[in-house]
């Protein structure tokens, strides 16, 4: 496990050293705050929690060979999950909510949890991190304009431009890209591009021999309140699909695992996909538990939603 000892945080208006008080959490060193312009957060992640619920313990220079890898293992380790909203539990971003459900209480979470759980230990160990916001282009009809809805990490690093993205779901990218235009891609999973959109960038994935558009964004700075505004109205707004379906996503070497109500999905990386109804709460637990790593949450909403959705019809 790399070392919490004296990293920078990088904040909205510079940067500032802190120590590590022996426990795992770093705290902020009063002596050698040096901001100017905006206020800058004190709060620091439990980055030694935050690896070993990963599983990473290699170097924590800011790198490009760190970056890959804590973005490899986070979409490995930490599901894309909505039960929260479905269950309508409320959806909390600040820090020490984030890391209690989705470090300390084995959950996951959609896109702006855990994007922003990863930029915070991203800027943390040193890398220079912006948040972004993307209207979603999948399953969208053509032409159409959604609401910046999904949430994205801008990271300047090695004198490159990269973007890195832990939440979206079922194709969500297991490494970060280089903010370059028509040029492919490898990750450890699916090829990737950008490509320009009237302005934008659209990311895009290679899937059955074809190139699949999954959203378009520009790189307009977004804060903490922009994602508030976001993540509350999906989880709120009655036209929400948050609200009636649920989805789960994960990543594993060489295939990711995907659930939308009942319908659970192995996509093997090369391969042929394998689907399966499930049809009882028993079964529903069980994937959850054992294929998306997620301990269900103590709430006797759980396993009546879990059964209405495993008599569902096969589709």
């Amino acid at each position: 496990m790399c070392s919490t000892s004296h990293l920078i945080h990088r904040g909205a208006g510079g940067s500032f050293a802190v120590s590590n008080d022996g426990q795992g959490n770093a705290a902020l060193r009063a002596d050698v705050v040096a901001v100017t312009g905006e206020i800058v957060s004190a709060e620091i992640p439990n980055l030694e929690a935050y690896l070993t619920r990963i599983g990473y313990a290699g170097s924590c220079a800011p790198t490009l060979e760190t970056l890959s890898a804590i973005h490899r293992l986070h979409a490995q380790s930490i599901p894309f999950e909505n039960l929260d909203p479905l269950l309508r539990r409320p959806v909390r971003l600040e820090l020490p909510a984030l890391e209690e459900k989705l470090v300390r209480e084995g959950r996951g979470g959609w896109c702006f949890e855990h994007n922003l759980l990863l930029g915070h230990v991203l800027r943390h160990i040193g890398f220079k991190v912006t948040g972004l916001a993307a209207r979603v282009l999948w399953n969208a009809p053509e032409g159409s304009i959604r609401s910046r809805a999904h949430m994205l990490l801008l990271i300047e690093l090695e004198g490159a431009t990269h973007i890195a993205d832990v939440g979206f779901g079922g194709l969500t990218l297991t490494g970060p890209l280089v903010l370059r235009n028509d040029i492919e891609q490898t990750t450890p999973h699916e090829r990737f591009r950008l490509v320009g959109l009237d302005g934008d960038f659209a990311v895009q994935a290679w899937l059955s021999g074809t190139w699949k558009s999954l959203y378009r964004f520009d790189l307009q700075r977004q804060f903490q309140a922009d994602y508030e505004v976001s993540s509350w109205y999906l989880a709120n707004h009655p036209g929400s699909h948050f609200l009636v379906n649920l989805m789960a996503a994960r990543t594993e070497p060489g295939r990711r695992f995907a659930l939308l109500n009942n319908q659970f999905t192995i996509h093997e990386l090369g391969g042929e996909s394998r689907r399966r109804t499930l049809t009882s709460l028993e079964d529903m637990r069980n994937v959850l538990e054992s294929q998306f790593l997620i301990r269900l949450p103590d709430d006797p909403r759980v396993d009546a939603t879990l059964a209405d959705l495993a008599a569902l019809p096969a589709v």
